[in-house]
């Protein structure tokens, strides 16, 4: 096929090219489409001519990425609560995925505290429901879960963590988010295994690939969430007001929005191809990207410029771990893959998205634009 020519330039864009030409009219699901991470997926694939349903709750925040950037043209929308198994299957039906990309989640662990029930039931029991999903119909070819760094039993360590490191989340959404790691392991092994010789031949189906990644914190364009530091920034920059950092030495795996996103795609399509490529894979930037919340602070300071500044200002919540870090060697070595965007160029990105929008920019067509020019990087 011929892509854009916005696509076109310099840099290696083999793996780009094989997305475009693979997910061109692929029926593709998404839930937690609404979000933050789900706006841009629901775009980028938009971008390559899938067939994009979704399936989420209305957006978490107002504003919202969703509709900020018109992202409900790009998609079928079905706005359910991933709880309500019934009509999550109906939705389903009506979609007929050959790929189905799992995403919703409570994601934040400081509301995980307030409310653990709900988080462990939308994080927890919604794995189990589109998985069901997935095993009671014999069309979908390839499942990806979305889970998140926070899985892993943090032990401080300087080192990255490990594909094969235990998993055990601390707080009420990283240890929700573990369980989703397990009921995804038992779900491989037990129905979509091909070597299963438990299951009759009668009950057997289409045997789904199945993998799981685990993202680093991710930041860009449009996300306006509570207690990130990026939306944080954004505010308090927006008002003029000292932008306040509450753990400055806290360090973690930053990245672009949009590495999680192409990796997802790339490893939905690889085991689709070929099932040699089933696993569980950490999605994170190289190690001299992982900064400390002080240091991403900084940066923000740099390209927003205007006199802002930020101030140190614990507010003595609830734990969270002071280092995470992720060891992305299986991804690289499995697909050659690497990230395109340092955590600089992904600081400077996001700024350049939100002043867009400050200054009644079209957010749509300069999410577009960004979506290439990552793919050029």
């Amino acid at each position: 096929m011929i892509l854009p020519n916005r696509f076109m330039g310099k840099g290696n864009n083999l793996m780009s090219s094989s997305l475009f030409d693979f997910y061109k009219d692929k029926s593709v699901f998404v839930t937690g489409h609404t979000g933050f991470k789900g706006s841009w997926m629901c775009r980028a694939l938009a971008e390559m001519g899938a067939i994009v349903s979704g399936y989420s709750l209305e957006p978490p925040t107002n504003p919202s990425l969703f509709y900020e950037a018109g992202i409900e043209k790009d998609v079928r929308t079905f706005i359910g609560d991933i709880r309500d198994f019934d009509y999550l299957k109906r939705a389903f039906n009506e979609a007929k995925p050959e790929i189905v990309i799992h995403m919703a989640a409570q994601p934040i662990v400081r509301d995980s505290y307030k409310n653990p029930r709900y988080t462990y039931e939308t994080n927890v029991m919604g794995t189990v429901n589109i998985l069901e999903c997935v095993r009671e119909n014999n069309y979908v070819k390839s499942f990806l879960n979305v889970t998140t760094d926070k899985v892993y039993l943090n032990r401080e360590w300087k080192r990255g963590y490990v594909e094969e490191d235990e998993l055990d989340g601390y707080d009420p959404y990283s240890n929700s988010k573990s369980c989703s790691e397990l009921v995804t392991h038992a779900y491989k092994r037990s129905f979509f295994d091909v070597n299963n010789k438990s299951l009759e031949d009668d009950e057997k189906q289409v045997f789904t690939a199945v993998s799981t990644a685990r993202a680093g914190n991710v930041i860009g364009g449009g996300d306006f969430a509570n207690d990130r530091i990026i939306p944080d920034c954004v505010r308090a920059a927006t008002k003029g007001e000292d932008i306040i950092i509450r753990n400055p030495s806290s360090v973690r795996p930053f990245q672009h929005v949009l590495e999680p996103v192409f990796a997802y795609l790339m490893i939905a399509q690889k085991q689709c191809e070929d099932r040699k490529f089933e696993g569980y894979y950490n999605v994170g930037p190289d190690v001299e990207d992982c900064i400390n919340a002080g240091e991403m602070a900084d940066l923000f300071v740099k390209y927003w410029g205007e006199g802002i500044k930020w101030v140190n200002k614990s507010d003595g919540g609830p734990h969270e771990a002071n280092f995470l870090h992720l060891d992305c060697t299986k991804l690289k070595k499995t697909f050659d893959w690497k990230p395109r965007w340092n955590v600089t160029t992904a600081v400077e990105k996001t700024v350049e998205w939100y002043k867009a929008m400050r200054d009644g920019g079209n957010v749509r067509s300069y999410m577009t634009a960004q979506i290439y020019e990552f793919l050029n990087a």
